[in-house]
């Protein structure tokens, strides 16, 4: 490919990140996980709970949780932006990471995780966080994913 590639991930329970490391491995690219200054509990991504840091997050879309530590994607041409799906959209950390950057002249690709739900995968809704960007549609990714697959799906994209 001849591209220099990151995978940037957000990951809660360890799911995303599991995902985000075989495709790392499988399109040899360097891996970054976007960590929120203040980390996320169990308690805090209780969906079920209107009081949780998620759910209170949710209802405030201008929320924009800190990072412990910035991403520095001057390197990259292709960003891979991995999380899980909280209500069919990505966690506020990640538009945060988003909207940390300069994406002029830059391809991202978005990849969720989620049980069920595949809305939201395709990273449409992320961006206006990153509108110098050129925007690949991402897609769902299964937990269990497999390496192969993925080099399949990344070989599809013609980055």
């Amino acid at each position: 490919m001849g591209k220099r590639i990151l995978v940037a991930y957000f990951s809660a329970t360890g799911t995303t990140q599991a995902v985000a490391e075989r495709l790392a491995r499988a399109i040899d690219a360097d891996i970054k996980e976007i960590v929120p200054a203040e980390p996320y509990t169990a308690a805090d991504v209780d969906w079920r709970d209107p009081n949780s840091r998620s759910s209170v997050e949710h209802k405030h879309r201008e929320m924009r949780p800190a990072l412990a530590e910035p991403i520095d994607i001057t390197p990259y041409d292709v960003v891979f932006v991995g999380y899980p799906l909280w209500w069919e959209t990505a966690p506020r950390v990640v538009r945060t990471f988003l909207e940390s950057e300069d994406w002029s002249g830059k391809t991202i690709v978005t990849f969720a995780t989620s049980g069920s739900s595949i809305r939201g995968a395709d990273g449409v809704q992320l961006h206006d966080s990153a509108p110098a960007a050129h925007w690949v549609a991402g897609r769902r990714l299964a937990a269990n994913v497999k390496e192969s697959e993925l080099a399949k799906w990344v070989a599809g994209l013609h980055l």
